[in-house]
Parts: C-alpha cells; sequence; structure tokens
C-alpha cells in the first residue's frame, strides 16, 4: 500500500516496464504468468492438509532429496503455465534431471529456472515454504534453446524472486532495479505491493546456520559460528531457505549453509537457489558469497551444480569471508 492506494504485482511491473530502455513486454509478461502460477500453488498449499496432497511421493529428484507430493505438483503447475505462457522457450527445473525445451515457443528470448517447491520436507509439520525462480536472456537463437543458454553466471539474469507460503503469501522480485515485495489479498486474489524498496540493515544480530552440523564444517565456519555465540547473536534456522533468507531480508542477519565433509561442494543449489536469491539479496544492499568469491561470478558447469553459501547483511557476510581466510592461511 503507498498512500492508500493499492498498487497490484501486475500495475507495477507493466510501470517499471515503462522504465527500461528496449522493454517490449515479453518479460513483463513472464513475471505475470509467474505470478498466476504461485497463486495456483499457494491455494494447494494451504489446503495440502485436508486432501491427499502431503507427504512422501517414494521418488528421489536428481540430487537425492526425497521428493514430497506438493514438490511434483507444484512443479507440475510452474511447468504448465510456462508452457501456456509462450515467453520463455525453456525450463530447468531442481526436481528434473534435464532442462525441458518448448517448441512451439522455441525462438523466444527467455530461459527459466525454478526451484518449486523450497523447504517442501517441512510440509508435514505446517513450516514455511517456498518457490524460487530466475529469468535469463538465452545466448543462442538459432532454433530451440540448448544447456548453454542455462549454464550462465548469476550476473546474468535479468530478474529473479521468490514465492513465500507462510502465514501470508508473498511474492518478493528484482528486475535489477530495486527489490520489491506484493503479499497476496485473498479477498481479491491479487498481489499487492507491501515492502516498497527493500532494503537489507548493513548489520544484524542474528545468524542462520545449521548448527547441528558444527562439526561436519570446514575450520573457518566453526571459527565464525564460535564467534557469532561469543558475540550474543541470536540463532535463527527454520530450515526452508526461502523462509531463512526473507527474515534475513527483512531484518538483517546472516544465512549460511557451509560446504561439509560429506559435501565438500556444498548443498544448495547455485542455479535454482542461490543465484536468484544472492541477485535479491545484493538488490536489497546485502551481500552473497561462498566464503571466497561472490556468488554471482560463479561460472556454472552443470544445472544441478553446487555451492556453498554466506548471504545476508553485508558487514556480517565480509566478517564471515574473514574468518574463512584466515583459517585457510593457517593451514597453508
Amino acid at each position: 500500500m503507498m498512500h492508500n492506494k493499492i498498487i497490484s504485482l501486475d500495475e507495477h511491473i507493466i510501470r517499471s516496464q515503462r522504465n527500461l530502455p528496449y522493454a517490449t513486454g515479453e518479460l513483463s509478461s513472464l513475471l505475470r504468468d509467474i505470478g498466476l502460477a504461485s497463486k495456483i500453488v499457494s491455494r494447494e498449499v494451504n489446503k495440502a492438509g485436508l486432501v491427499d496432497i502431503a507427504g512422501r511421493a517414494d521418488v528421489e529428484n536428481q540430487s537425492g532429496d526425497d521428493v514430497q507430493k506438493l514438490d511434483m505438483l507444484a512443479n507440475d503447475l510452474l511447468i504448465s503455465c510456462l508452457r501456456n505462457s509462450g515467453e520463455c522457450c525453456g525450463i530447468a527445473s531442481e526436481e528434473e534431471e534435464d532442462f525441458k525445451t518448448i517448441e512451439t515457443h522455441k525462438f523466444s528470448k527467455y530461459v527459466v529456472l525454478f526451484d518449486p517447491l523450497d523447504g517442501s520436507s517441512n510440509i508435514d509439520v505446517n513450516v514455511s515454504i517456498g518457490t524460487i525462480f530466475a529469468i535469463y536472456r538465452r545466448k543462442t537463437f538459432d532454433g530451440e534453446c540448448t544447456k548453454y543458454d542455462f549454464l550462465q553466471k548469476g550476473v546474468k539474469q535479468v530478474a529473479a524472486g521468490y514465492v513465500l507460503y507462510g502465514s501470508s503469501t508473498m511474492l518478493v522480485y528484482t528486475t535489477g532495479r530495486g527489490v520489491n515485495g506484493f503479499t497476496l489479498d485473498p479477498s481479491i486474489g491479487e498481489f499487492c505491493l507491501s515492502h516498497p524498496n527493500i532494503q537489507i540493515p548493513k548489520s544484524g544480530k542474528v545468524y542462520s546456520v545449521n548448527q547441528g552440523n558444527y562439526n561436519k564444517y570446514p575450520s573457518g565456519a566453526r571459527a565464525y559460528i564460535d564467534h557469532c555465540m561469543n558475540s550474543d547473536y541470536s540463532l535463527r534456522y527454520i530450515g526452508s531457505m526461502v523462509a531463512d533468507v526473507h527474515r534475513t531480508l527483512i531484518k538483517g542477519g546472516i544465512f549460511f549453509y557451509p560446504a561439509t565433509k560429506s559435501k565438500p561442494e556444498g548443498k544448495l543449489r547455485l542455479l535454482y537457489e542461490c543465484n536468484p536469491l544472492a541477485m535479491l539479496i545484493e538488490g536489497a544492499g546485502g551481500k552473497a558469497s561462498n566464503g571466497r568469491e561472490r556468488i554471482l561470478e560463479i561460472e556454472p558447469h552443470e544445472l544441478h551444480q553446487k555451492t556453498a553459501v554466506f548471504m545476508g547483511s553485508p558487514m556480517m557476510v565480509e566478517e564471515a569471508e574473514a574468518y574463512i581466510r584466515e583459517a585457510e592461511l593457517v593451514t597453508t
């Protein structure tokens, strides 16, 4: 709400388009289609306990994680909406082994990557979950899209965002010119601007990490956790990346998931989770790193590439990087 005037997501997207040079409407239409898909997913999430769509689907995704029934439903809904939109030529999902081309729209300018339902292991206990999406302008234009259209650095994203299904449903997105949040008003079925021009605090007093894995983390990450505890920071860890990052974005702090002994490359997916959320964090004045380099500058080599991640208030991320550098100097 601004000056008691309701600004819908569609209206905001159209207004923003007018400020973009050479805008022709395809990206705006694509963002509106994602908004529509997320409304449908929100409806299904909110009635999950009433129908037989909660619980495991007895299959695993490409990364070896158990797939929930709602995961599959959200994945199918997003794919269906994006196929019908006509504004993207290819789709890649965290739940699918490979990307999908859209033959009927093979000359469209954009590809979309998404995690249909992040944190879905929390569905059965009614904890906030979310959808994460990233949009890139394709690199090839001679026929159908290829894998190289998806394997782009995060700095090449033209838009990114997430939808949080919690006590209310929120959509937060950026096209590189500010970060804005919209809350779904179920009485009118519209996302309405509720958090304009989000700015993350420069520092904070909350750290978010799976501290149960403390002994599995490298020495630098353990040293930073020790620092957080000795500094009387508060530990807040939900276990849904969207929910943890959303809190960090609004209130400040740091979210991190270091590499572990069993997952030396990290656990979270670069293309489906870390890049889009890093674009949002940076767009709000924050910082996102793997502990050594900027997340958005990491060169992807495969669709399901993983990485360690530290993101949030810039002063806290820089603090964490300092502990990691110091630990590496000791071991070399």
